[in-house]
């Protein structure tokens, strides 16, 4: 089994559905906050269910949601396929988009399941997708010092903040038995340290800068904002 096959399916990694939506939630917040423009195009690469892009699509022009798995794609249909401003895409899709026709991407909790050579082909198109004012946003990096136990840590603060403190200690204790964790050890997780990844922008055509916070629930992970130079 790969990364892609494992998201292809139901999976423990969420503690329960309250901790499903508030992560969803969250993530479409700190989208919203980065649009440029009520009418920019925005595509959100690995975007799983992304329960709430309405509200994403509801603030920008037109809203692409790409997922690798056909599974995701076709919750994904049944959510928002009939929505005039949302498209839904496989990977393989998006050589499909005219150049330059991006103001932003958003790549969230994505580079850890590629490999270097898969995330370095994809800053290549990302660069010829984007406007030569758009940005690239890259989130939820793990450097190569947190531990599974700092994520574990981080999940939950997010949980007992959120009201699912009992749930997420039970899903910590259930992943530890689950395929994430089989799957994890035998390929495991890509990190990067910030030097890498502004490299690896770098290499691609980009302008680098780290964010001042991650997105998400991890302070522990970083999020990178790249511009086409």
């Amino acid at each position: 089994m790969n990364w892609r096959d494992y998201w292809n399916q139901d999976t423990p990694i969420y503690a329960g559905e309250r901790h499903k939506l508030l992560h969803y939630r969250l993530v479409a917040n700190e989208i919203i906050g980065l649009i440029p423009s009520p009418d920019a195009a925005v595509l959100d690469h690995a975007c799983g269910e992304a329960l709430f892009a309405d509200r994403v699509a509801a603030k920008c022009g037109h809203l692409y949601l790409c997922d690798g798995a056909p599974l995701v794609r076709e919750r994904l249909h049944e959510r928002f396929g009939d929505r005039d401003r949302i498209t839904i895409l496989s990977p393989e899709d998006l050589a499909t988009l005219p150049e330059a026709s991006l103001d932003l991407i958003v790549a969230n909790s994505l580079l850890q399941y590629l490999s270097l050579e898969e995330l370095r082909g994809l800053l290549k198109l990302w660069h010829g997708k984007l406007k030569t004012d758009g940005r690239l946003i890259l989130a939820d990096v793990i450097p190569p010092d947190v531990s599974p136990v700092t994520d574990a840590k981080a999940l939950l603060s997010f949980a007992w903040k959120g009201g699912f403190l009992k749930s997420a200690a039970l899903g910590l204790a259930r992943t530890a038995f689950s395929e994430y964790r089989k799957i994890r050890e035998e390929i495991g997780l890509s990190q990067y340290t910030q030097e890498d990844i502004v490299d690896l922008l770098e290499e691609a055509g980009f302008s680098a800068e780290r964010m001042e916070r991650n997105i998400g629930h991890n302070p522990a992970r970083m999020t990178f904002m790249g511009r086409p130079v």
